[in-house]
């Protein structure tokens, strides 16, 4: 049998109907195919848009390059065969800003992780398999294991969601089997507005996939973010600038993980100085409007102005005498 034809015959078919997890074999024997133009030779092997190229067992450590997956028994990685463009890694990148305020409105922090490589190791301890990812998102990164180099699958505490997007690839062929084996328990696919022009006709959109007793559902709303939608998510990924809506979802969603953690925007370090200060720059133009001279001690007591109810704060404000009177009054109601 002829060095492509074993290839093919181990690999499987490409039949996207066929269970995920079992249609890809990775036992071939490292022989790499040569590709005429016109060919997809990734597709054959479950990685469209993808071509081989040879890493050693010994070179990969060292491997700084970026790649969809590699495996020890082949040593061979599959490269995106177009250059990495702005429009494959802005969606990663834009994921992890909008995470980000999400968990300033929850109060506690998520932690985005971009690309790095997902290993599984062998019985002696040695590299097997690496694939990497587009993003990665931890909800709770105070209760995982501290991470070392990688995500080491078997070991370590996986991610809430994945992130892939699939400009001139497509996951759903061998990275979502390897995902669904694996324990992932939410991803991502997203499409983006901005279209390869290898692939010019594929429809833009998240898809979004939970984890279940069947293996992957693809589901409208994500159970790692409560209420936010493929939709909102793909808008969102996709706006040049932050717009209202988008605000007002994000808004939406931290405040839904804060009621499930028990959190608030005032449990975010950054968020409750900026409501400080804006508290107290309230009550300074009042006291101020009223003819009340305020000194350095306000400013001092600024903490104070977010643990008081701000009708309080006001009222405080317009019935207190002097700066003295005000003061007294707020610390009488935050103890």
């Amino acid at each position: 049998m002829a060095a492509r034809d074993r290839m093919t015959s181990q690999s499987g078919s490409g039949d996207p109907d066929k269970p995920l997890a079992k249609r890809w074999s990775n036992h071939v024997d490292g022989w790499v195919p040569e590709a005429r133009p016109e060919e997809d030779v990734g597709a054959a092997y479950g990685f469209p848009g993808c071509r081989p190229i040879l890493i050693s067992r010994s070179e990969i450590t060292d491997f700084e390059g970026r790649f969809e997956y590699w495996d020890a028994d082949t040593e061979i990685a599959w490269q995106v065969c177009e250059p990495t463009s702005v429009y494959h890694e802005l969606p990663g990148q834009e994921l992890a800003r909008l995470t980000e305020r999400i968990a300033a409105v929850r109060g506690a922090p998520i932690k985005s992780y971009g690309t790095g490589d997902l290993l599984v190791r062998d019985d002696q301890g040695e590299k097997r398999v690496i694939m990497q990812p587009d993003q990665t998102l931890y909800l709770h990164p105070h209760k995982v294991r501290r991470l070392g180099h990688a995500i080491e699958i078997g070991q370590d505490d996986l991610p809430d969601v994945v992130l892939e997007v699939d400009l001139t690839t497509d996951v759903r062929y061998r990275k979502m089997g390897l995902y669904e084996e694996w324990g992932f328990r939410e991803l991502w696919v997203e499409t983006s507005e901005n279209r390869a022009p290898s692939r010019p006709n594929r429809k833009p959109g998240v898809t979004i996939r939970v984890l279940g007793p069947n293996g992957y559902e693809e589901t409208p709303e994500s159970r790692a973010f409560p209420t936010w939608t493929a939709d909102e998510i793909h808008a969102a990924l996709n706006e040049e600038a932050l717009s209202a809506s988008t605000v007002a979802v994000l808004r939406r969603v931290g405040r839904a993980l804060g009621e499930q953690g028990g959190t608030s925007t005032d449990d975010d370090p950054f968020m409750r100085v900026e409501r400080e200060q804006s508290r107290y720059e309230t009550l300074a133009e009042t006291l101020a409007a009223r003819g009340i001279a305020t000194s350095t001690r306000l400013e001092a007591h600024a903490g104070l102005f977010v643990a008081v109810p701000v009708p309080f704060l006001m009222r405080a404000a317009l019935a207190c005498r002097d700066e003295a009177d005000f003061l007294r009054r707020i610390e009488a109601a935050a103890s």
